[in-house]
């Protein structure tokens, strides 16, 4: 099992939709998140991700048609 670290930045629109949740279901993956910052016009989200390489593909492809920034994390980041 693959693991990535990316960075989520949600556009206003998205903020309370299930959009990690569809994701991980649709494409079998599994978000751990690891830290979070909403407010009412943005929202961050930094994430841990679990699965196939071809379905963490997958699922970063779902979540950029979703209007969603998807910045990959290099390294590890402090707990």
């Amino acid at each position: 099992m693959a693991k990535k670290m990316v960075h989520l930045v949600f556009p206003q629109r998205l903020i309370k939709k299930p959009v990690i949740y569809t994701m991980a279901k649709k494409y079998n993956v599994i978000p751990n998140i690891r830290r979070a910052n909403i407010t009412e016009t943005v929202g961050e989200v930094t994430l841990e991700l679990s699965g196939t390489k071809e379905n963490l593909e997958k699922g970063r492809k779902y979540l950029e048609r979703q209007d969603v920034k998807v910045e990959p994390i290099i390294g590890d980041i402090v707990e």
